[in-house]
């Protein structure tokens, strides 16, 4: 390696104590006995973001080693490389000069260059009888080699970060989708709860993140993503539980006329002041905003009781006005509901709200639409309105819509299943009757 003599820079270039602490590191650093140079390349390419170089800075840097013709860095021989710079920028593909300075002076800066200046600032070479170099000027490439394990460690740091990131976002991706199943599960198998409200809590989670997040932001959003998917799944096994024990009312057509055992539905008072089935969600059931509906993901993925599912028995009769009718009678107004039965045919009032839930989904008719009509009219009845709306689907702009129109008749008192049955009914039975006659 170069001789321990410390130079000063050529001309108006200022001499700083940065300069020298890289001079000294250079010439007393720990012995290597040589090291690829290409490898410590790949590690600096790895190690940027901590040394505080760019990639146009590491494109002139690889030029330079080009013009060391060994391939490796050895402190038994002299590590100074004196291309000139218009040869230097035919290597960088064609960078502007004033541009290579300025990346020249910034390796410098960083401690992986060490400029070794002539008398007249010229970098040249002279040689020996024997052709060897005898004393070079230009770039001193042993700082490479003394801070190799220094280099070689914040590489293997950066890779360590990032596979860390990585890791994060495939959980969270993970998480985001097993939530939006289960609560388009919750919501499809009628699961007491606010499950729009836990949506919107969900959805301003996710949206809240930044675009470019730390790795403390994405751990963060991590927990409380866990915290919310174990919540969730506790609910769905409380209701899995609850309803086997209180035995499943569609094997029981008699019980199934007058009682819903897995709706969601308040009291016709409750209905003008909704609260919240969640005890810990303390978000306003009406369009809460983005901070509100994130505090409330939060507090619905910690610990909170559990509400007790309601016995058929007690929910029989709360849902005031609303009258259901035979099966056969909703099969004869609307056959079309029967080819989304679960075998192709209806059979029961379960083959008919299974079909209810495909319809709804074919027909675009958002959760919402859904859960408002399922608590005030129950499942029967909802599933009704859905077999009438696919049979007037031609004649309808949006089924959502006015699935949620109809809810909110029925909940005033002004809408009534009766009448658009037996309009669809004579629908049907008038082309008969005529062939008939």
């Amino acid at each position: 390696m170069e001789a321990e003599y410390v130079t000063t820079p050529f001309g108006r270039r200022p001499m700083t104590l940065a300069m020298l602490t890289a001079q000294r590191r250079a010439e007393h650093g720990k012995p290597v006995r040589s090291v690829d140079k290409w490898k410590i390349y790949r590690a600096l390419c790895e190690a940027k973001p901590l040394l505080g170089v760019t990639d146009r800075a590491l494109a002139v840097l690889n030029a330079l080693l080009s013009f060391y013709p060994k391939s490796e860095l050895s402190d038994e021989v002299n590590l100074i490389v004196f291309p000139s710079n218009e040869q230097l920028s035919l290597r960088a593909h064609g960078m502007a000069e004033q541009t290579i300075r300025r990346h020249l002076a910034a390796l410098i800066a960083a401690g992986l260059l060490v400029r070794r200046d002539s008398p007249n600032g010229k970098r040249y070479a002279r040689r020996n009888r024997a052709g060897d170099l005898n004393e070079a000027y230009g770039f001193s490439l042993a700082p490479l080699l003394a801070r190799w394990e220094e280099i070689e460690r914040l590489a293997a740091q950066v890779v360590a970060e990032r596979l860390h990131m990585q890791d994060l976002r495939e959980r969270i991706s993970l998480h985001r989708r097993d939530i939006a199943k289960l609560i388009a599960t919750a919501v499809a198998e009628a699961v007491e709860g606010s499950w729009d409200t836990v949506h919107t809590g969900f959805r301003a989670l996710i949206d809240g993140l930044p675009r470019s997040p730390t790795a403390a932001e994405l751990e963060a959003l991590l927990n409380k993503l866990g915290r919310l998917h174990g919540e969730i799944i506790k609910r769905l096994e409380t209701h899995m539980k609850a309803t086997e024990i209180s035995g499943n009312p569609y094997q029981n057509e008699r019980h199934i006329q007058n009682s819903d055992s897995e709706s969601q539905i308040e009291s016709e008072a409750k209905a003008k002041s909704p609260v919240p089935i969640f005890v810990n969600m303390d978000v306003p059931s009406a369009a809460p905003n983005r901070v509100e509906a994130a505090k409330a993901a939060e507090d619905f993925g910690s610990t909170s009781p559990v509400p007790q599912h309601r016995h058929p028995d007690a929910i029989a009769g709360m849902h005031t006005g609303v009258k259901s009718f035979p099966l056969d009678l909703v099969l004869r107004a609307c056959p079309d509901i029967s080819a989304y039965g679960p075998t192709g045919a209806i059979q029961s009032w379960r083959d008919l709200l299974s079909a209810s839930l495909v319809v709804r989904s074919m027909l675009d008719i958002s959760p919402g639409a859904y859960q408002e009509a399922h608590a005030v009219m129950g499942a029967e009845n909802t599933a009704t309105v859905i077999a009438c709306i696919l049979q007037r689907a031609p004649h309808i702009n949006s089924a959502g819509g006015y699935l949620r129109h109809l809810a909110r008749r029925t909940q005033k008192g002004e809408f009534a299943i009766g009448p658009m049955l037996m309009s669809l009914l004579r629908a049907h039975t008038a082309p008969t009757a005529g062939k008939a006659a």
